[in-house]
């Protein structure tokens, strides 16, 4: 392998696409509402299955409050608090649904809206 296939294979990723942060907050709430309907198919393993739905999806929400709660954060006021408010709803229900006493289809609804928001086709915004 010559010196120009190295610099070749080293740097081949510099032509990919610049991925914004909208998208990949966008493909991280898709991957973990995916895992959320999925718990909802009954079947060996389902209680697991939904436990490791909720906990991702809650670190993703614990992430999101906590980026919204830096003083440095460029969201709007109103958005910033309406985004706290949501995960402080999502821990609650997340609970809620590990004691059978709810179900995650509002978790669901609620990322779904924000990913459209995030697609900019309105939601929470």
């Amino acid at each position: 392998m010559t010196a120009l296939d190295l610099a070749r294979r080293g740097y081949g990723m510099a032509g990919a696409p610049v991925r914004s942060a909208r998208n990949i907050e966008y493909d991280l709430f898709a991957r973990v509402t995916k895992k959320l309907q999925g718990s909802l198919q009954p079947g060996p393993g389902q209680i697991t299955t939904r436990a490791a739905a909720l906990h991702e999806n809650l670190q993703l929400w614990a992430a999101l409050a906590a980026d919204v709660a830096q003083p440095g954060n460029s969201l709007p006021q109103s958005l910033r608090a309406r985004l706290f408010y949501l995960y402080e709803f999502t821990a609650q229900h997340s609970r809620k649904v590990q004691a059978d006493k709810a179900g995650v289809e509002v978790l669901i609804d609620i990322n779904t809206a924000i990913m459209r928001g995030l697609r900019g086709e309105g939601g929470i915004a």
